[in-house]
């Protein structure tokens, strides 16, 4: 069944893939019939822009006409003229009238020639205007008409290509329709099969659950006897009982709390960076502290800036605190996590020094806009970062909010539900990728401003390195909660189901205080699961020794019995029958054969010697004293044994004081280290914005240098030119 699903899944895909395919076909089919309706279009406006042009051409061939018939007739008028001066004036009166005449014809001829001449000019400009639109028109609709082809031709290859294409897939899910017939035809015969399996089984789970059924009832009933009182009814007594451990949980979410530690010191780091930089940038910009006295806002401003190291460092030990409160004993909930309080009032801390500063930053910000050496976009700049460190603030107060409302658990229940965790947990989310967003519209807008402050005239290297600084800083912190919101994105949903659980049965922690009582609860089960292992271990040695014990309380009985015959057989034969005695007793059972050769060795020298000194009361006294004396090395033996245990015993727990100390003696040296560790730190901190100032007060002396120079320069090259033009009026004056 599982295959005919799969092959009619696959089956299906393909099928849409197909229709998919298919429309794609239809839209590139319309596509194309559209790009041929445009080139026929585009051919019929060719057609009649020819049209157009032949009569253009034509009107210009009758105008050309009309142009040769007018100077043809201009000839003759000139040289009518021409013969009527050669003639001559017959008389006065007559000369005059035909002078006059001429004249009047001339002028008429002059005008009429004067304007069939701009006619034809007009008409000749017109005609080249026409020809060049026409050529440049025809020229486009030529290159439009052979991008259209070229379109229509990788169109009907593709085309051609999807239509090869769908052949293939059809072909295809045809034989994989025959497959899947055949498959189905298995599939079916094997579903009758399972029909009768489930029939089978059916008929099972019933006698199963009518056997579980009679023995609930029993076990019911038993409960309802013998059980006095049940916790898990309550929530309030169920609160208090101890959850099953998840050691597996406490890992995970350890590992997520180192995650999210190195994160924050990442963003710690960040952060101290961006405000000792920010510090620097206002003492040298716009009005360098070192050679004038900047206002008295960005004094204040410097000040605060100054002491962001004793709010920024507490986030990275609340935070290590409450990765260290997660250990894999412990059962971490929000319940139970009270260092979590501690870090939301580190943050808490910090968001008032960022509201305390917000003031004097923004206000810093409008004052470098008054400045004048401020233009137009770097005013622009500036205030779209008075925008920026509006909403830098805001995100913070977002995240103080939902931190606090996380730690209300561990202090005051009521003031968040078991309903909001998801809620918080995914506004937390949001906000830190709002935050992120932010900080990249930060880091875009100082870009842009630090690109415009290098062209200022009185910008100096020191500037541009503190920008730099400034920029690296933010890029950085925005690298760091980039990385943060996508961690808490991706690990969104184990905060969400799993970070608060309770006890068997119950729904949620009553209370912290409850939360509080159930560790108790499981270090004293931690601590009776430790005494019942002792207690175990005492049983097993208590039960080894009863069976040493019962071993040699039956070596005695053995031996006990084995004299009693030895004595019951010297009293009957005194002599002459050693052979037989030894025989008798070497088939005595479950005696072991070196206790055996011991035995017979101590007889044997008795028994010689009553040979010679046949008394029984010594041979008797003899045999008590050996067994005697065996009973009392063993005693010794097993006093040995204990004397060696509770030896090892006190050793053991001599040791475990020792370790005791010795972890105790760790954890006060990890915490001086770490107390050296800071205290290394801030000492880097403060030589590193020594050297950095020193470096800065080594830059503008060098700078002032660069400078005093460049003005000596200017003044030797001034008096050299006065010299030379001393020297030249000199000369003039000479020549003169």
């Amino acid at each position: 069944m599982a295959a005919a699903a799969e092959l009619q899944g696959k089956y299906q895909k393909l099928a849409q893939e197909y229709s998919k395919l298919r429309a794609q076909n239809q839209v590139l089919k319309k596509g194309v019939v559209d790009e041929q309706a445009n080139s026929a279009s585009l051919k019929e406006q060719l057609k009649m822009k020819d049209q157009s042009l032949r009569k253009l051409q034509q009107e210009m061939d009758s105008l050309t006409f009309r142009n040769q018939q007018l100077a043809k007739r201009v000839e003759l008028l000139q040289d009518e003229l021409a013969l009527s001066e050669t003639k001559g004036k017959k008389n006065k009166k007559s000369a005059e009238s035909s002078s006059q005449l001429s004249q009047e014809q001339k002028s008429v001829f002059n005008e009429d020639l004067q304007k069939k001449i701009e006619e034809n000019e007009r008409l000749h400009i017109l005609f080249f205007e026409a020809d060049e639109q026409h050529k440049r028109l025809e020229a486009e609709l030529r290159t439009r008409l052979e991008v259209l082809e070229t379109d229509a031709a990788q169109h009907q290859a593709v085309v051609d290509s999807l239509t090869r294409k769908y052949t293939d897939t059809i072909e295809k899910l045809q034989n994989d329709k025959a497959k899947l017939e055949i498959k189905s035809q298995t599939l079916e015969r094997e579903a009758k099969d399972c029909r009768l399996r489930t029939e089978e089984c059916q008929q099972q789970l019933k006698n199963l659950q009518a056997a579980l059924g009679s023995r609930l009832e029993e076990s019911l009933c038993i409960i309802n006897e013998k059980v006095p009182f049940n916790d898990t009814r309550s929530n309030q007594y169920n609160a208090l009982n101890v959850p099953l451990h998840n050691r597996r949980y406490q890992l995970k979410l350890r590992d997520l709390a180192g995650q999210a530690l190195a994160f924050v010191q990442e963003l710690v780091t960040a952060l101290l960076n961006f405000h000792t930089y920010t510090e620097q940038k206002v003492q040298i910009f716009p009005i360098d502290s070192a050679t004038d006295a900047i206002s008295p806002l960005n004094q204040k401003f410097s000040q605060y800036l100054h002491e962001n190291a004793s709010y920024v460092r507490p986030l990275e030990e609340g935070m290590l605190h409450l990765f260290e409160s997660i250990t894999e004993d412990t059962v971490t909930v929000l319940e139970t996590a009270v260092k979590l309080k501690a870090f939301s009032e580190h943050l808490a801390a910090y968001l008032c020094f960022l509201r305390k500063i917000l003031p004097y930053q923004l206000k810093s910000l409008e004052e470098e806009c008054e400045s004048s050496l401020c233009t137009a976009a770097l005013r622009a700049r500036n205030m779209e970062l008075h925008r920026d460190m509006k909403r830098f603030t805001a995100v913070f107060e977002k995240l103080h909010t939902y931190v606090s409302l996380l730690a209300l658990p561990s202090t005051k229940p009521e003031g968040l539900l078991r309903t909001n965790y998801g809620l918080v947990f995914t506004n937390i989310a949001a906000t830190l990728h709002g935050f992120h967003d932010t900080l990249k519209d930060i880091s875009k807008h100082y870009s842009q401003k630090a690109t415009l402050e290098q062209d200022v005239p009185t910008a100096t290297q020191k500037l541009i390195t503190t920008n730099d600084c400034i920029l690296s800083s933010v890029v950085a912190l925005t690298n760091g909660v980039g990385k943060i919101a996508s961690f808490f994105s991706n690990n969104l949903d184990h905060f969400t189901t799993s970070l608060s659980y309770g006890p068997k049965g119950g729904t949620e922690f009553i209370s912290p205080l409850s939360a509080e009582c159930m560790l108790q609860y499981k270090k004293k089960a931690v601590a009776y699961m430790k005494s019942l292992k002792k207690v175990q271990q005492s049983l097993e040695k208590i039960a080894k020794l009863e069976q040493e014990k019962e071993h040699w309380m039956l070596e005695a009985q053995l031996a006990k019995i084995k004299l009693e015959k030895e004595n019951q057989k010297l009293k009957n034969s005194l002599s002459g029958h050693l052979t037989e005695a030894i025989q008798e007793r070497s088939v005595l059972p479950n005696v072991a054969e070196q206790k055996k050769e011991t035995t017979e060795k101590s007889l044997r020298e008795p028994i010689k010697s009553t040979s010679l000194t046949p008394d029984v009361e010594s041979r008797e006294d003899l045999i008590k004293n050996h067994y005697m004396a065996r009973i009392a090395e063993l005693t010794s033996h097993l006093q040995l044994a204990d004397s060696k245990s509770v030896h090892f015993h006190a050793e053991c727990r001599a040791l475990a004081k020792r370790l005791s100390l010795a972890e105790k003696s760790k954890e006060s040296l990890t915490e001086e280290l770490k107390l050296a560790s800071q205290n290394i730190s801030r000492l880097q901190d403060e030589l590193m914005t020594t050297k950095r100032s020193y470096e800065d007060q080594l830059s503008m002396m060098s700078d002032h240098l660069c400078s005093m120079n460049e003005t000596l320069t200017k003044q030797r090259e001034e008096i050299d030119t006065l010299k030379m033009t001393s020297k030249g009026n000199s000369k003039k004056n000479k020549n003169r």
